[in-house]
């Protein structure tokens, strides 16, 4: 996870969206990515994009948003946003960061996301402290369980359901039937990054910055829109004046 908190917003009322968004752009270490005004909207997009929080309205036609809170992954985080008290357990057994009852003022959403702040915190610090002392990992390549030593992985990438995973002194890549997505939470952010929703680098083997290109083992890749932010400030944070 970055410095800032992603958001989704997910309510078919349009006023109620609108409401969410002018709160979350007002809050520093929030950064909205979409607003969807059905949870069928939202399940599409959360299939491409990692979202760490979103906030969910209840009552929605075709799937709700109790039912769409039960097929997030585990990462992801949930504000219940909802006209109607009698739901309150039902979030909090969907283990929800808070139950947000409309009308609600902007001191009450500061409250709720300064809690999921904590939580975000809280688990950043653990899941560090458990990547970083990661050396190695298993995936399954074919029927067998394969020991890939982290250090020797020059980057992943990201083939829609499979990743092919390219190791330094191979010449051809090991793939295994897995999302980018699962295999990004699993690595330590201090020595990986995800630069394009294809590719996640091994920072210590980029040889080249060119531009918006990285060069590792004579392969380029380009750092996306999206991740160049991110990127350019490790970059930043390791360059000479």
């Amino acid at each position: 996870m970055s410095d800032k908190i992603t958001c989704l917003i997910v309510d078919d009322e349009p006023m109620a969206l609108n409401l969410v968004e002018s709160y979350v752009e007002k809050t520093p270490f929030l950064q909205l990515l979409k607003k969807c005004n059905s949870a069928i909207e939202a399940l599409d997009f959360l299939t491409e994009e990692r979202v760490d929080l979103i906030f969910l309205d209840i009552q929605m036609p075709d799937l709700t948003g109790l039912e769409l809170a039960k097929l997030l992954p585990k990462y992801t985080r949930v504000i219940f946003t909802t006209a109607f008290d009698q739901y309150a357990l039902e979030g909090l057994k969907a283990e929800a960061i808070d139950y947000l009852l409309k009308p609600f003022d902007y001191t009450e959403f500061f409250t709720a996301v300064n809690k999921a702040r904590d939580w975000f915190s809280m688990t950043k610090k653990a899941k560090k402290e458990k990547t970083d002392q990661m050396e190695f990992i298993f995936v399954k390549s074919g029927h067998k369980q394969l020991k890939i030593e982290l250090d020797s992985v020059l980057y992943f990438e990201g083939l829609k359901d499979y990743i092919k995973i390219w190791l330094k002194n191979e010449p051809q890549p090991i793939l295994t039937l897995m999302s980018l997505k699962t295999m990004e939470e699993e690595l330590s952010a201090e020595k990986f990054m995800r630069v394009h929703r294809s590719f996640i680098v091994s920072l210590k083997n980029v040889e080249v910055v060119e531009r918006s290109q990285i060069v590792i083992n004579k392969q380029r890749i380009t750092v996306s829109e999206q991740y160049k932010p991110q990127f350019m400030n490790y970059l930043s944070q390791n360059s000479l004046e």
